[in-house]
């Protein structure tokens, strides 16, 4: 029987938005799970990125539709 097992590879690494007392980390990153073209990914990491949690994968039309939608909460500072 094939083990159903989830595989991601980070291509880059964007930004750390937070780290807790536990050295886990909040982070965006473009990631490929299981092999697929790369997509804006934003969850939490274990320390050493062993593991993850459950986190929020955006395509580039998703990821500027939020930048789109918080400059427009925050403001444009350019």
């Amino acid at each position: 029987m094939a083990e159903n097992s989830i595989t991601c590879e980070i291509v880059e690494s964007i930004a750390v938005l937070s780290e807790n007392e536990k050295g886990y980390t909040k982070e965006i990153n473009l990631v490929s799970w299981n092999g697929a073209d790369p997509k804006y990914d934003i969850r939490n990491w274990h320390p050493g990125r062993e593991r993850c949690g459950k986190g929020i994968t955006l395509s580039e039309e998703e990821a500027h539709a939020l930048m789109d939608a918080l400059k427009e909460v925050f403001g444009d500072d350019e």
